[in-house]
């Protein structure tokens, strides 16, 4: 797929995401900054502290914690919750990012074991935690669930496992790296989200676009202990600004065009969709974020999704990722990108893809 990879990059123009991860990101960032703001120092100073208020606002909740990683954050929040119940188990979806992405750090580091859920295609629900053979200190629900096309339970359903795991004493986490993209689709603010969970973690490079960096925030126990898992695992770095400033000059520049994206994401979708042999998961989006789907191999759509990039100088993706059933996939998720694209190359995109065969 290396043809796939240098011919994606070498486009002028890009379906997904915002702009290149280069140094630009953090020089826009930095644009106007005064050289003599003092910097953070272990965790501690206005940059930080301020910034952590903010988001802690924002998410209706009474303190949180800025993190390096979502990696660390969040498998402190669940290392948290399994000593204030003194049981390390733990439910989440088979595709959680701790289950597939993490070369086990939960149990290894923590001594976590954790339950998955429901099958690996389909989304947590109510019943699936009511099933449980064993008692769990805490679920975890990512919102939307990313590795199966981003999808989303309804805020009904919601709402029925908050009060659900509240009365029986389970505490709640939110896996929300991608938390700010659903509420169009909700009609909820992040705050009215949030409420429904003990402890929330989000992401600042994601849909935001910053650098790296990521907040963990809930009550001020929670967090008081959050602050000493974080220099346990050596997140308090001497001085952190570079990813704060630009999570929050980027928060600022796209926490109002997530509607924007998400009615964009919709319309590429029905596009893609209406080409033969090519469909999107889920459907109708509900974020920013979905698949496409090919029904022929990676061996045969690579070179067609190549030629495309020469011809229209528009990067679709840089990869495929081969299916069990021996289709295709790549995912896409929607920003500042695709509103430089031509009308018309976007246009001269779909036109090929509709004559593939």
């Amino acid at each position: 797929m290396q043809d796939l990879k240098k011919s994606y990059q070498n486009t002028t123009y890009k379906l997904g995401n915002h702009s290149p991860r280069n140094i630009a990101v953090l020089k826009e960032a930095f644009e106007n900054v005064d050289a003599n703001l003092e910097s953070d120092i272990y965790g501690t100073g206005a940059i930080i502290e301020d910034f952590q208020a903010k988001i802690a606002t924002a998410l209706g909740k009474e303190a949180a914690v800025f993190f390096p990683s979502g990696t660390m954050a969040q498998q402190i929040a669940l290392r948290i919750w399994a000593d204030k119940k003194q049981n390390p188990k733990i439910g989440y979806h088979p595709l959680s990012h701790l289950e597939i992405h993490e070369q086990d750090g939960l149990r290894e580091l923590q001594h976590i074991e954790p339950i998955l859920l429901c099958d690996a295609d389909k989304l947590i629900t109510l019943a699936d935690i009511k099933a449980l053979d064993a008692s769990v200190s805490c679920v975890l629900l990512e919102l939307p669930q990313r590795e199966i096309g981003g999808q989303l339970p309804s805020f009904e359903e919601l709402e029925e496992i908050s009060q659900y795991c509240r009365e029986n004493g389970i505490q709640l986490h939110l896996d929300g790296a991608r938390l700010w993209e659903i509420t169009p689709y909700y009609q909820k603010s992040t705050k009215e989200i949030s409420a429904l969970f003990d402890s929330v973690y989000v992401s600042f490079y994601k849909g935001l676009g910053g650098i790296a960096g990521a907040i963990l925030a809930g009550d001020e126990d929670f967090v008081k202990e959050a602050k000493v898992w974080k220099r346990r695992y050596g997140g308090d770095l001497i001085s952190l600004y570079p990813y704060i400033l630009s999570a929050d000059y980027y928060y600022d520049k796209r926490i109002g065009k997530m509607g924007q994206y998400y009615e964009a994401a919709k319309e590429l979708a029905g596009r893609f969709n209406a080409c033969s042999g090519v469909s999107t998961l889920p459907e109708v989006p509900v974020s920013n974020m979905f698949h496409v789907y090919f029904d022929e191999s990676a061996e045969v759509i690579e070179p067609i999704l190549a030629k495309i990039h020469v011809e229209t100088g528009v990067g679709c993706s840089g990869y495929l990722q081969v299916k069990p059933d021996g289709r295709c996939a790549f995912e896409l998720s929607l920003g500042d990108a695709i509103t430089e694209v031509p009308a018309e190359k976007l246009a001269q995109v779909f036109e090929q893809l509709g004559n593939m065969k």
